[in-house]
């Protein structure tokens, strides 16, 4: 199936018994600090604690029974990871993840809470696929690609279809992006609902593929990025890229401490957890590199799976 609007919508039908409807949170503190009216997308209340559970689980559920037979493969720093494990026990089938080496500690739990089967690899990209490529030749796992697979991107995009159910008058909405599977979901559900909405992908100075690639027209690999937004150090994919150059408005990066400081800003005004990857959006707004004033603005908060013994802002 084509990702459409349609696609999403059947996603969301799909996957609705499995999954939390999140809220949308607001605070006239956060907005005094922007000049915006911001509406955040709280998918760190979400199972497994990010947005990606939505996208696994579309997947997952979308195979046949001939497929599904086969269990499931990808590779992973986390979110992802533990999605596909949740996702695969749902249909008590195995799932084969590899992760980086240098994956959280709490992610790699959660796989492992999941029933997920782990192999760990070197943290770059090429050792991520390689690696992932022997434990489909050894299993004859099904791949379930943590943002090229088009089912985990009508699964994320079902985040934006519930945020616009809840705040339809929004005017802009900002997206993270690492490999730009939730990117994709979104910009296509949002384009789709109400065309005028511009969205804009944010991401880390030091993980600024996208960035890059979206000023050069073609995609420029980041092979080492350096951030400590782990979920944003997959360079983007190149379905998603052609996603973005036809419906994204444009790519800002971030500085370190600006993520840092935006996580501060979520945990002490708004009560929650969120995980640096997630903080990215709000962390442009802080840097004033989008035009905030007396605009709605939504935000998608991806996940809040942070590792409390190594907090960012302990050692700065």
């Amino acid at each position: 199936m084509p990702l459409d609007l349609a696609a999403i919508r059947a996603a969301h039908a799909r996957i609705r018994p499995h999954i939390h409807r999140t809220p949308v949170l607001t605070s006239t503190r956060l907005d005094a600090a922007t000049g915006g009216t911001l509406f955040f997308k709280c998918e760190n209340f979400q199972k497994t604690g990010s947005f990606k559970a939505r996208g696994a689980t579309n997947a997952v559920l979308s195979l046949t029974d001939a497929e599904a037979a086969r269990g499931v493969a990808t590779h992973s720093s986390g979110n992802h990871a533990a999605a596909l494990a949740r996702g695969a026990r749902l249909r008590g089938i195995p799932a084969f993840i590899v992760m980086p080496a240098n994956s959280s500690a709490p992610k790699i739990r959660a796989v492992e809470a999941y029933g997920g089967q782990i192999n760990f690899c070197a943290p770059t990209t090429r050792a991520r696929e390689e690696t992932c490529a022997r434990v489909i030749a050894a299993t004859g796992a099904m791949l379930i690609h943590p943002f090229t697979d088009e089912r985990v991107m009508a699964g994320q995009g079902t985040a934006a279809l519930e945020l616009l159910e809840d705040c339809p008058d929004l005017e802009l909405i900002l997206c993270p992006v690492g490999g730009g599977g939730l990117l994709a979901g979104t910009a296509i559900a949002v384009k789709s609902i109400k065309p005028d909405i511009r969205v804009i992908a944010t991401e880390p100075a030091g993980a600024d593929d996208a960035a890059q690639s979206f000023a050069a027209g073609h995609r420029i690999p980041v092979d080492q990025p350096a951030t400590i937004a782990d979920g944003l150090r997959t360079g983007i994919g190149e379905p998603n890229f052609a996603i973005l150059q036809r419906h994204v408005e444009a790519v800002v990066t971030v500085s370190e401490e600006s993520i840092v400081a935006a996580m501060r800003a979520i945990l002490e005004t708004l009560k929650i957890i969120v995980e640096p990857s997630a903080a990215v959006p709000y962390a442009a707004l802080l840097e004033r590199k989008l035009p905030a004033a007396g605009r709605r603005i939504g935000l998608i908060l991806t996940g809040g799976n942070l590792d409390l013994d190594a907090l960012p802002w302990l050692k700065t």
